[in-house]
């Protein structure tokens, strides 16, 4: 059985609008910032507790195909990654400024 195939766009097809589309909803957002502090994370790791796997799924779909993560099969298991170069070669800052705002509005919450 070959493994499951992932579409990922190529860095000179991330658009700003499908990479803030996906970086807009606050689980999503949580996703990439765990993603931040702890590299390459089981997909079913993630929020694991607090989001359903299906809706989990939906997320992660969004956020793979904006080009911000890489999902990588690994026997049972896919392992998701954040694609940090990529995203900082055609928008430089921009996760870096997301992420400063992030921890901004978590620590005044």
């Amino acid at each position: 059985m070959s493994p499951r195939k992932f579409f990922h766009p190529d860095v000179s097809e991330l658009t700003l609008h499908r990479v803030l589309f996906a970086l807009s909803d606050p689980t999503r957002l949580a996703v990439v910032s765990d993603l931040v502090k702890a590299g390459e994370r089981a997909s079913g790791d993630l929020l694991a507790d607090s989001v359903p796997r299906s809706t989990m799924t939906h997320h992660l779909k969004i956020l793979r195909e904006a080009g911000v993560t890489r999902t990588r099969p690994e026997g049972m298991r896919c392992l998701i990654a954040l694609r940090r170069e990529d995203v900082d070669a055609r928008f430089p800052g921009l996760l870096d400024a997301i992420m400063v705002h992030r921890l901004t509005d978590v620590t005044s919450d």
